[in-house]
């Protein structure tokens, strides 16, 4: 199992910003890893990606523009710095490692236990 540490999450008004961490456990080498979040009632779903390989980032296009997500290879680490924060950013974000990126098509093989982002009007 990869445990993975999330932190960052936090109560914000709209137009701020917060940045989120992820460090992976992992002793070996991952292919990728993301963010995923979810509101009450809705769906989870894909926030941005970022494949470890050559670090390109995908980004849903709710979030594209606002959001950038980025890595640091030798600490096996992921941020995800969150600009320009709205009401409908609230949720839970978590963190996710492994599996498979492709196009912005991203099913992980590994989940964090989630962090809440809490975007006040």
């Amino acid at each position: 199992q990869v445990q993975l540490r999330e932190s960052g999450g936090g109560w914000v008004q709209a137009g701020g910003s917060l940045r989120l961490s992820c460090a992976s456990g992992r002793t070996d080498s991952t292919w990728a890893m993301g963010y995923f979040r979810q509101s009450p009632g809705k769906d989870r779903e894909f926030v941005a990606g970022i494949d470890w390989s050559d670090g390109s980032t995908y980004y849903s296009d709710s979030v594209k523009g606002r959001f950038t997500i980025s890595r640091d290879t030798d600490k096996k680490e992921m941020y995800l710095q969150m600009n320009n924060l709205k009401p409908e950013d609230t949720a839970v974000y978590y963190c996710a490692d492994g599996g498979t990126l492709y196009e912005g098509d991203y099913v992980p093989d590994f989940w964090g236990q989630g962090t809440q982002v809490t975007v006040s009007s």
